[in-house]
């Protein structure tokens, strides 16, 4: 393969890396104390630079990661749904966030922006990503904010995407071996082209840019929420799908560890502490069964909000 940049590779490059110091310079304001330590790093087959905030007041582990990698033969994750690219060489870059708060009734939160490009003279490339929201103790007005913002976010590149990406993200973080989902979902997109490369550029960038409003608000309301030793347990037992998920579902997790990725760095956004239960049901009318119940099945958020309020 080449040894020169793509200069698409290096567009999508600084414009994640830019992302990543916005993202991590509001967390630490959110969080009030904690500080993302930086970790750049090299090996054979790319480079990064990994941010961990641990012991926050507000975020007891969030991390920010971006990485590029290159290799001789695309991995399998990244050829599933396009067989014949497979054995091309390739260039890939990502950002992936993960926080995990400490206060059980603020939820966890995901985002992952990549793309990836085959290195020949009629190249291929194609970007996903996406964000999703994962909450112990769920209210439906932070649910219908967050999935607000996300179609406010893509609604410049057509009313059609939200429900197109929004279905991806329900399909995509649904665990089948648990028969429920991870969270309450968010958007999700892979192996997107549509438009040509400015235009999915500035979608992936509005992506990014909106995760902060979609967020920040939901830990404002919640952080200062009072809890005891049965919402941790439970947010232990969620974060225990967070790791099964991460393992088993994630493709950004795959494709990381099948192009020889640093091992560190890929699994960064794992959760600090976790927990598996023998038993996982729980008492009918409790939070716990509600969210298992009400939450963790696919949803029209904004369709029920519009029947709230018939002025949205």
């Amino acid at each position: 393969m080449g040894s020169s940049e793509p200069p698409t590779v290096a567009i999508v490059r600084d414009r994640l890396r830019a992302l990543q110091e916005r993202l991590c310079g509001e967390f630490e304001l959110l969080d009030g104390s904690g500080r993302f330590r930086a970790e750049r790093w090299q090996s054979g087959s790319g480079e990064g630079d990994t941010r961990t905030l641990v012991g926050g007041s507000v975020f007891e582990r969030g991390g920010v990661g971006y990485s590029s990698a290159h290799g001789a033969m695309l991995p399998p994750a990244a050829t599933e749904r396009r067989l014949e690219l497979a054995g091309r060489p390739y260039r890939a870059i990502g950002l992936t966030l993960a926080l995990h708060p400490r206060n059980p009734y603020v939820p966890a939160a995901n985002l992952h922006l990549r793309f990836l490009t085959t290195e020949e003279k009629d190249p291929a490339w194609w970007f996903g990503g996406g964000f999703d929201l994962i909450p112990s103790y769920p209210f439906d007005e932070d649910v219908r904010h967050w999935h607000r913002t996300a179609q406010e976010a893509l609604l410049p590149f057509g009313e059609n995407l939200h429900p197109r990406f929004k279905e991806g993200c329900d399909r995509a973080t649904f665990l089948p071996h648990r028969g429920e989902s991870l969270g309450v979902g968010g958007i999700a997109f892979e192996d997107f082209a549509e438009g040509g490369f400015d235009r999915c550029l500035s979608l992936v960038q509005a992506v990014g840019e909106a995760f902060i409003p979609a967020y920040a608000p939901i830990v404002i309301r919640r952080r200062e929420h009072p809890f005891g030793e049965r919402e941790r347990s439970f947010q232990l037992e969620r974060r225990g799908r967070s790791v099964e998920f991460q393992l088993l579902r994630d493709r950004s997790t795959l494709f990381g560890l099948q192009s020889g990725g640093r091992t560190e760095a890929i699994l960064m956004t794992l959760p600090p502490l976790a927990a598996w239960r023998s038993s996982a049901s729980h008492a009918p009318g409790t939070p716990e069964a509600r969210l298992v119940g009400e939450f963790l099945l696919p949803r029209d958020w904004l369709a029920e909000e519009r029947v709230l309020d018939p002025r949205r």
